[in-house]
């Protein structure tokens, strides 16, 4: 046993060399995992519709001595997303983050909304990681590669005023583990993250009364809404080689809420 302790190496949480693309870049959990991953050694690709937003994160990211480019990008329209990623020299890691809600009870869902949701949240979000492994599979068979889906707690349970979005994001959970298998003997992994309510300015645009925030914070043991800095952690533990035989499943970072 000595033995084998002695020859064992730390985990790895380094990601130099390696390119990383994330899609709702600009802002909220996107902009925090776009730090981190910079701040472990990758080359990040930013996506998102607004070129100011991305060119602020990125400032953000060579100012503290990591790489970004900037791709302005809206990942509804399928032929710009395919082409935006088929054009990388390679592809190693995607944080497929971008998504929305219109929190609302089911008998007020309009067509608009259905489909909004529908379009980013799943088509969007097949679309985007379909292109990549196809680019991961481009880099090499020993090359392998990271598919994280940005999920939700409510891509695990249900919740009022939520039909479509917990649709959209347990969609999510079925397409992970269907691509971790489909693509586990090319090296590819794939899983979720699925928060908790992070305290962002999006959030705080639904949680807008004290009334809605007490009723989430008393669902969550923990007793406070998530923020960024508490969920880009799992992101970087699920990209870097410290996780290589985690696939097909989803990492909860949700203060206790689907404990329940």
């Amino acid at each position: 046993m000595s033995h084998e302790l002695e020859s064992m190496a730390l985990p790895s949480f380094r990601m130099d060399g390696k390119v990383a693309l994330i899609t709702g870049a600009g802002g909220g959990i996107g902009a925090g995992i776009a730090l981190a991953l910079a701040a472990a050694g990758a080359h990040l690709i930013l996506v998102a519709r607004s070129e100011n937003s991305l060119n602020e994160v990125a400032q953000i990211i060579r100012k503290r001595g990591g790489v970004a480019d900037v791709q302005v990008c809206d990942v509804t329209d399928s032929a710009a997303i395919r082409a935006a990623i088929q054009k990388l020299p390679r592809l190693d890691i995607l944080v497929n983050n971008a998504g929305t809600n219109f929190p609302e009870p089911m008998l007020e869902v309009s067509d608009e909304h259905l489909d909004a949701m529908l379009d980013l949240n799943v088509r969007a979000s097949f679309v985007t990681a379909q292109a990549a492994a196809a680019k991961m599979l481009q880099n090499g068979s020993a090359s392998g590669g990271v598919i994280i889906n940005i999920s939700s707690q409510m891509g695990h349970v249900g919740s009022p005023n939520r039909t479509v979005y917990c649709m959209t994001k347990h969609a999510i959970e079925g397409l992970t583990k269907a691509m971790a298998i489909e693509f586990a003997s090319e090296g590819i992994r794939v899983n979720t993250l699925s928060p908790t309510f992070v305290d962002t300015p999006l959030v705080r645009k639904i949680v807008d009364t004290p009334e809605k925030e007490s009723f989430l914070v008393s669902k969550i043991p923990l007793g406070r809404m998530a923020k960024i800095e508490d969920i880009v952690g799992a992101a970087l533990y699920l990209a870097s080689p410290a996780a290589r035989m985690v696939t097909g499943t989803s990492l909860k970072v949700d203060g206790g809420w689907t404990a329940q």
